[in-house]
């Protein structure tokens, strides 16, 4: 009997031990189900892959054939590659020399040069496709490099330009002009950021307002002021999503540190709204509107178009009932709702991404047009989250400086930009907005399709992207295509498209017509040539044959 005892104590114990660690385990289970099941979603796999990946490159004669084509497709395509090389010599001759000169100090144009296509054809690119990174002057929808040839931009200053770059200009120069008597007196507020102040609260519909010198350091600031009020350790973003390149928002490649305080879970997602419901550690909810033309997905850009599987497609009646949902659990929880619109805002509409999904914040992060067209950065929240110390607690703070915060030169260009969006004749730019641009979508889509061209373009109101319908390992050349046709693209090449709002239908259908025609020429050119049998599968597997025989020497 007594020899019984110790056993029946040690299985109690094993019962309380289990009862103990159960929803633990639960819980880590239902995070991991919540994550997106590719490697976007997984920051700690995608950063151990990425360091698996060795580095190898076609020579001249595979670079023309790494989808197996005959001979004399091969030879097709090496005859245009270098003929367009040479018209790329003789129109951008100043541009390339410059670029070259400048990047051998400039670490950033050593980075965008080297990733502007997959890595295994990047050096013979670079070397005879290299693209002028100077621009001399703008005017209505073009701009002009410094060899004097003129584009149609497409390059959205990185979402900066939605308006026009003139419109900036204005902005600038009457802005520069109010804030001369003053000059960079820091520390102390010009006069006009009271009326900033007042306009930001009514477009946010929030309480209160503090100003940084760019996206990041906002996003970052409404994070930190998140944690504080909640006392809560963890944000919550969304694969693919980007936020700045900050730590604790990009915990995947790129980030040398993985944070620890982070949850990287799939958007539009039951089991990540299950998520919300049961843990007791998240502090705020990071959501970045442009997700929605590519839910769950990275920022496309050309250097990882390895095949043709990159897809977008906007849904904006899904894209609003899943912020109705959080919205809803965050309100259940506690959870602070960030909008992060330093991307979209002011873009789709004069109230920002809260307006056109009609779902409200907590908190919402501005940048980019909004000093119209210098630095900035802002948060717009509810009072008691936007308080930086306690009352009851006078050492325990919420910390927050710049140097540059509230510059006067920045807040008078604001001044300009937020009084030209109240102006009712100006607003009109908004009406039937994407009606429009879902229009010339489709439009161009059509033309691609008369013309049998295997692309297509999906759209986000003025903010575009470019799909392939054909397997094929070359649809990063298209973008050399279109530059040459005078069409100029960021360094992320087709991955995005971003039309200023000041494009009319002659400027617009200008641009669709470049655009058909530089992918006929490369149609033509033996780029998209029909292999037989050709998947996104079977081209990602014969990748993968490249990189295993790389590592190992075969």
């Amino acid at each position: 009997m007594d020899s019984s005892l110790p056993i029946l104590s040690l299985a109690a114990g094993a019962v309380a031990a289990t009862a103990a660690v159960a929803p633990k385990v639960k819980a880590r289970i239902d995070l991991s189900r919540a994550k997106h099941r590719s490697l976007t979603g997984h920051s700690r796999m995608s950063r151990r892959v990425a360091r698996l990946i060795p580095f190898y490159e076609f020579d001249i004669d595979d670079f023309f054939r790494s989808d197996g084509a005959p001979g004399e497709i091969a030879t097709k395509r090496q005859d245009s590659f270098f003929a367009l090389a040479a018209l790329y010599r003789e129109r951008f001759a100043k541009g390339r020399e410059m670029t070259a000169e400048a990047a051998e100090h400039i670490s950033d144009l050593q980075f965008t040069r080297a990733y502007r296509v997959p890595f295994q054809y990047s050096r013979l690119v670079r070397e005879n496709l290299g693209v002028g990174a100077f621009v001399q002057s703008s005017s209505g929808v073009n701009v002009t490099d410094i060899d004097g040839n003129v584009f149609y931009d497409l390059t959205g200053s990185y979402g900066v330009n939605i308006f026009g770059n003139d419109f900036y200009k204005d902005c600038i120069e009457t802005g520069e002009k109010r804030a001369h008597a003053l000059g960079p007196v820091l520390g102390s507020y010009h006069p006009v950021v009271a009326e900033n102040v007042r306009r930001l609260c009514e477009i946010s519909g929030l309480d209160e307002v503090s100003f940084h010198m760019s996206g990041t350091e906002a996003v970052m600031q409404a994070v930190r002021l998140a944690r504080y009020h909640t006392g809560r350790t963890h944000l919550v973003r969304f694969a693919g999503a980007y936020h700045g390149w900050w730590g604790d928002v990009q915990p995947g490649v790129g980030n040398p540190v993985s944070p620890h305080e982070t949850y990287t879970l799939a958007e539009m997602s039951e089991r990540t709204l299950h998520v919300l419901r049961t843990r007791r550690d998240i502090a705020c909810v990071l959501v970045n509107p442009l997700q929605a033309l590519h839910p769950n997905s990275n920022a496309p850009g050309d250097s990882s178009l390895v095949d043709s599987s990159r897809s977008a497609h906007f849904d904006r009646a899904a894209y609003s009932e899943w912020l109705k949902k959080l919205r809803e659990v965050c309100d259940q929880r506690g959870i602070v709702l960030i909008f992060d619109e330093v991307f979209v805002g002011f873009r789709l509409a004069p109230g920002g991404a809260q307006e056109y999904f009609g779902v409200k914040a907590d908190m919402v992060t501005y940048g980019k047009s909004l000093a119209g067209g210098l630095p900035i950065g802002v948060v717009c929240g509810r009072k008691e989250l936007m308080r930086r110390f306690r009352d009851e607690r006078p050492a325990d703070i919420c910390f927050a400086r710049g140097t540059f915060n509230s510059h006067p030169y920045v807040m008078t260009a604001m001044d300009e930009f937020l009084s030209r969006l109240a102006s009712p004749n100006f607003r009109s730019v908004y009406n039937g907005l994407d009606d429009i641009w879902n229009g010339r979508a489709r439009e161009l889509n059509e033309m691609l399709g008369a013309a049998d061209l295997p692309v297509r373009v999906d759209n986000l109101s003025s903010i575009w992207t470019v799909g392939y319908t054909t397997p094929s390992r070359y649809n990063w050349m298209l973008q050399y295509y279109l530059r040459a046709e005078g069409i100029a693209l960021s360094w992320v090449g087709t991955g995005r498209l971003i039309f200023s709002l000041n494009y009319n239908d002659a400027d617009f259908a200008e641009v669709a017509k470049r655009f058909v025609s530089a992918a006929a020429k490369m149609k033509q050119d033996g780029w998209w040539w029909p292999a037989p049998g050709l998947t996104n599968k079977a081209i990602r597997r014969q990748i993968l044959k490249e990189m295993l025989a790389s590592k190992f020497g075969r």
